[in-house]
């Protein structure tokens, strides 16, 4: 294995992350949040609990516990993720009876805030959170919400859940668009209703002004299929805006105008890595498409010349290999900075994607991988090579 990376956690417990559109590091790049666990490898129950903690990357790796947690899941873990704007505070996701809540926690007074709602995004100012029902979510997707009883699972559309807004300071929650509402609306290729419908993916704008999220529904003749659009809209669920009906996966603002996103276009086209103008819906190819040729989990370093990336590359009966890379748009330069296999064991929804984050500067790069000791952190510098 060729990498510039090195691990940062170690067993017999496991440690990860979770989703690439976060604020792992903190303010001054010491500490890299993560959740600690004693098993993997199956779906979370409700009686589960994980550890919350970080590694101090400036005294030998040290593990510092903060908390537990509940409400968690292999791909987006607990939402874990600093607060933008706040040197000490983060905030992660709690099981509280058979519901949710969220709370920040200072990491050095450990004076801890509970909040009535979940979180899945917060706002560039840290201000404000966006959030979904995490029950839906689990049951429709699972690996990306949390274990329990969805009391909407008989319902396609529901009108009382859907994508909330909650003011961090005081807790107040609001409505502002509903899966029903979302449901509801047309466009060219979206000619099947479908039998459930659910949203996932909530991400902020840089500038904070508006938000994407994605529209899922399962194939009405009850068959596997899960078709996907993506929308924009303001903070007050209004002004939507549909980028494409056709089929969205993994995705990222460039900018405030901006969307990276794997898409695709069409009913016929193949899929392709793709710049959404965020006000027209125009898109057009990213770079050299024989350089970004598979989806992955992109996020843009400052300077938004270069991308963080990871794919899928290579996979056979016993193990399956994930490849870590920077792409240059302007240079069409691409840099490879390490393959991880994976044992196949890794699969479904608790399979072990890396799902780079980086630094707020850019010069440091984290991933989970379960190339060693099972699912643990790793860690390298990038700065020379950008």
């Amino acid at each position: 294995m060729n990498t510039q990376l090195h691990p940062v956690t170690k067993g017999p417990a496991f440690h990860w992350f979770g989703y690439y559109d976060k604020l792992q590091f903190s303010p001054d790049s010491r500490f890299v949040l993560c959740m600690e666990t004693d098993f993997e490898n199956r779906t979370p129950k409700t009686a589960d609990t994980v550890r919350i903690g970080m590694v101090d990357l400036e005294s030998g790796n040290e593990w510092i516990p903060l908390a537990h947690t509940g409400a968690f899941c292999w791909q987006q873990g607990c939402m874990l993720q600093w607060i933008p704007g706040r040197e000490d505070e983060i905030i992660y996701n709690d099981r509280e009876g058979d519901g949710f809540v969220s709370c920040i926690l200072n990491v050095k007074t450990r004076e801890t805030k509970k909040l009535p709602a979940p979180v899945y995004t917060l706002s560039p100012d840290g201000k404000t959170a966006l959030g979904l029902d995490f029950h839906r979510t689990g049951r429709l997707r699972p690996g990306y919400g949390y274990a329990g009883t969805d009391r909407t699972e008989h319902t396609a559309a529901p009108d009382d859940i859907g994508i909330y807004r909650m003011d961090l300071q005081t807790g107040e929650k609001q409505l502002v668009i509903s899966i029903a509402r979302v449901a509801s609306i047309k466009t060219e290729h979206y000619k099947d209703p479908g039998l459930q419908h659910w949203v996932n993916h909530i991400l902020f704008s840089p500038d904070g002004s508006r938000f994407i999220f994605l529209h899922r529904w399962e194939d009405s003749t009850g068959g596997a299929g899960q078709y996907t659009r993506m929308f924009t809209s303001d903070l007050n669920g209004e002004n939507i805006r549909c980028m494409t009906d056709c089929g969205m996966s993994h995705f990222i603002w460039r900018d405030r105008d901006h969307i990276h996103g794997w898409a695709r276009l069409n009913p016929d086209d193949s899929w392709k890595q793709y710049l959404f103008d965020e006000k027209t819906s125009q898109a057009a190819t990213v770079g050299n498409p024989k350089q970004l040729t598979a989806n992955g989990h992109m996020t843009y370093l400052p300077g938004g010349e270069w991308i963080l990336n990871d794919i899928t590359c290579e996979r056979n009966e016993e193990t399956h290999t994930n490849r870590l890379y920077l792409y240059h748009v302007p240079s069409d330069k691409r840099v490879e900075l390490g393959d991880f296999v994976h044992e196949n064991v890794y699969s479904r929804d608790f399979r072990c994607d890396l799902h780079p984050r980086s630094s707020r500067d850019g010069t440091v790069v984290c991933i989970d991988s379960a190339c060693n000791e099972g699912r643990q952190m790793w860690v390298g510098e990038i700065g020379d090579l950008i």
